[in-house]
């Protein structure tokens, strides 16, 4: 994901304590092949863990899968997400259409292949290159002027007449089925390798993340399971919703080992107008943002929506913020984001 919602209509602890967690904008896990990306997992605790993972964040940076980058072995033919089959020929100038991919690129080594990135591969190694989108929309001559021999894209990459564009000039396009659960990991990961021809990568990628998460749920506190709300808020643009079912942030939550608060009380939609009424009846323990939203309301202090007060999560000021790029990017660093989410959710 781009760190942004799927298209909306598109501890408890002392009442002065505003929990809240700032990280550095980032897309990348940090590790090489003789260790793990995400937080160290020889510390016991959550609080270590967390602390470890933090640490990984700040670097900002990749650090590929393997030391000796894989060569793609082509052609290859493989389904893409439009209901097309695209053959990849040649890896030798990689374009992702979104910072998510760009990360699982990197990560399987194969950065030094990548031309260009879009506006939401903002990590060290991706911000020296040239940007083929404006806001969030596609520029098909940016594209073609950095002659990309395989394009990668999402189904929510556009504008539709750009990506036409650049197939029509002979470009093959390998388009995406979104990442907004943790099973989606797995998937987009062994897509992407072998559309690239480096399948063994993403096999040996997708093993080390399914470590790192049994690792990060495995210091889950016994007994706790608080109910957090995710709440996607845009004070400047007047949106506030509530997150519910497919919201992105309902899988992090259960794998942190707590309750979605906004599908426990039936929201079955990703995203529903927030109302005092819909957060009275689910009842937060916490409340889950970005930190682009919580400023964008003035902080805890200008989280004043209705029905708040009435909530535990309101009353004790619980609220645990994650940096936009970093809360729903669903790549090599999600551990990082469970180890974190472990340690804040459950804090007494």
């Amino acid at each position: 994901m781009s760190g942004r919602p799927h298209q909306p209509p598109r501890h408890r602890g002392p009442a002065a304590l505003a929990l809240t967690l700032a990280l550095a904008l980032l897309t990348g896990a940090c590790a090489g092949n003789s260790g793990s990306a995400g937080a160290d997992p020889s510390p016991a605790s959550a609080s270590e863990r967390a602390a470890a993972a933090e640490k990984q964040l700040a670097k900002n940076t990749v650090v590929p899968l393997e030391d000796k980058a894989p060569v793609p072995e082509l052609p290859v033919t493989v389904d893409s997400s439009d209901g097309r089959e695209v053959t990849v020929k040649d890896a030798s100038r990689i374009l992702p259409l979104n910072g998510g991919v760009a990360e699982i690129v990197f990560t399987l080594g194969l950065g030094d292949r990548v031309v260009g990135r879009d506006i939401t591969a903002t990590f060290e190694e991706a911000k020296k290159l040239p940007q083929v989108t404006k806001a969030h929309d596609v520029s098909a001559e940016s594209v073609l002027s950095l002659h990309p021999t395989v394009v990668l894209a999402d189904t929510d990459t556009g504008p539709k007449e750009a990506i036409d564009q650049i197939r029509d000039a002979g470009v093959p396009v390998v388009v995406l089925d979104p990442a907004t659960e943790l099973a989606d990991v797995a998937t987009r990961t062994t897509r992407i390798a072998e559309a690239l021809g480096v399948p063994a990568a993403g096999k040996a990628l997708n093993s080390r993340i399914s470590k790192e998460l049994a690792a990060a749920r495995a210091v889950v506190p016994e007994g706790s399971r608080p109910k957090v709300a995710f709440l996607y808020m845009r004070g400047s643009a007047a949106v506030y919703l509530m997150g519910g079912k497919g919201s992105g942030a309902d899988s992090l939550i259960e794998a942190a080992g707590a309750v979605d608060a906004g599908v426990d009380a039936g929201l079955d939609k990703p995203f529903t107008p927030l109302t005092g009424e819909a957060l009275v009846r689910a009842q937060p323990d916490v409340i889950l943002m970005m930190t682009k939203g919580l400023e964008s309301v003035g902080g805890v202090d200008g989280l004043d929506v209705p029905g708040i007060k009435e909530t535990p999560a309101g009353l004790d000021r619980r609220i645990v913020t994650l940096e936009d790029g970093v809360l729903l990017s669903y790549g090599p660093r999600t551990p990082l984001v469970i180890d974190i989410l472990v340690d804040r959710l459950h804090r007494t």
